[in-house]
């Protein structure tokens, strides 16, 4: 015998404002979901690894063949490959989640409107803002795997502390997923699309990933340790060149409390944009 499960009732609630006041406990479902959808896109890492390959052979190998060694840490000198290798250890982790955050999020978002079904099963918009995030962190983390096995065989790193360097590119993942994720709900076309590179390609250019922060005059210096890249890149640096410090805590610290500031403000921002 079939039981036929009544209509709602004239005061039911739907779509986000019908998840209120439940706890996220579902975002692996997300997860689950993009895993699916994308089950034949993984081949597409490729690019993300070869990017950077190809900035480490130009400017590493290239232009470091003039450089010879710069200074590394605790006043030790390195060769400048190696200074750069974990420098684009970090923006292959940063481009990665920033990619799934920002033009993924923002097509789902607007064109194809999953957001809308997807919050009217019991997902909560907060289940979705972790889902993407943790999605994001799974793609940058795998494709900075692949290029750290990359310059690993190619000898730019050596020290067996290199490997806490996933630990650092998971925490750079979700920051810049969650900064990408917040971004997007304030994007209103394409076209805005334009305004992330007028900031990461400044920032790429000049957070420390080519040259040492001591270069800078002291202004200048205290401006670019405030940029997450910067601080990513010596959460990957620095173990990648066999130095472990407290300074790397302080990093860490940075990059969790400017992704979960992110977070709250993106998770906000997607509700109401879900609900307008």
């Amino acid at each position: 015998m079939t039981t036929l499960a009544s209509p709602p009732g004239p005061h039911a609630v739907r779509g986000p404002a019908r998840a209120k006041g439940r706890l996220p406990g579902r975002a692996w479902l997300l997860v689950e979901r993009n895993l699916m959808v994308n089950r034949h896109t993984w081949a597409l890492f490729t690019a993300e690894i070869l990017e950077p390959l190809l900035y480490l052979f130009a400017m590493g190998v290239g232009i470091g063949g003039l450089i010879g060694h710069v200074p590394g840490l605790d006043g030790t000198h390195v060769g400048y490959s190696r200074f750069v290798a974990p420098a684009l250890l970090a923006t292959t982790a940063m481009n990665g989640a920033l990619n799934e955050t920002t033009y993924s999020v923002y097509f789902k978002l607007t064109d194809d409107r999953v957001y809308d079904s997807l919050v009217t099963t019991p997902l909560t918009v907060w289940d979705v803002a972790l889902g993407e995030i943790a999605w994001a962190v799974l793609r940058g983390v795998v494709a900075c795997t692949g290029f750290l096995a990359v310059i690993g065989a190619l000898g730019f790193v050596s020290s067996p502390w290199a490997l806490l360097a996933l630990p650092g590119a998971v925490l750079t993942a979700f920051c810049f997923g969650a900064i990408g994720l917040a971004a997007t709900t304030f994007f209103r076309s394409p076209r805005d699309f334009q305004l992330v590179q007028l900031v990461m390609l400044p920032m790429f250019l000049f957070a420390t990933t080519f040259y040492p922060v001591t270069v800078y005059p002291h202004p200048i210096r205290v401006l670019v340790e405030l940029l997450p890249l910067y601080h990513s890149i010596e959460l990957l640096r620095e173990p990648a060149l066999g130095h472990v410090g407290p300074g790397l805590l302080t990093s860490a610290a940075f990059l969790t409390v400017l992704g979960l500031i992110a977070l709250v403000v993106g998770a906000r921002r997607l509700e109401r944009r879900l609900k307008s």
